[in-house]
């Protein structure tokens, strides 16, 4: 059995991405008006499939609005919790859960 690093060069056969992968979650900094669209969306689908989950969306749009007013960057760990909440209550092949996906993804989360 074989273990490639993936980040350089290795083997004959030069598999790997000679470093050209930058994967950086950890400094992600998402386009706020496009994340605050993509909540917007998310509870629109909230009310209209999981009306009790609404609150968990508002609290994600609340820490979106309070960074646009105060300039700091959201509270991730806030928003990590809604969307998690929200990710185990929404089945598969909602607008809910896909929307939540979307934003897992643009936070790095």
């Amino acid at each position: 059995m074989s273990t490639y690093s993936f980040g350089n060069v290795n083997g004959p056969a030069h598999f790997g991405d000679h470093g050209q992968t930058q994967i950086n979650h950890a400094h992600a900094h998402p386009d706020l008006p496009t994340m605050m669209d993509l909540t917007d969306r998310l509870i629109e689908a909230l009310r209209a499939e999981y009306p009790e989950l609404v609150p968990q969306g508002e609290t994600i749009m609340a820490q979106f609005q309070e960074s646009a007013d105060d300039g700091l960057p959201p509270n991730r760990g806030r928003i990590r919790s809604a969307l998690e909440t929200i990710a185990i209550a929404a089945s598969a092949g909602t607008g809910s859960l896909a929307h939540t996906q979307q934003l897992f993804s643009a936070l790095g989360l």
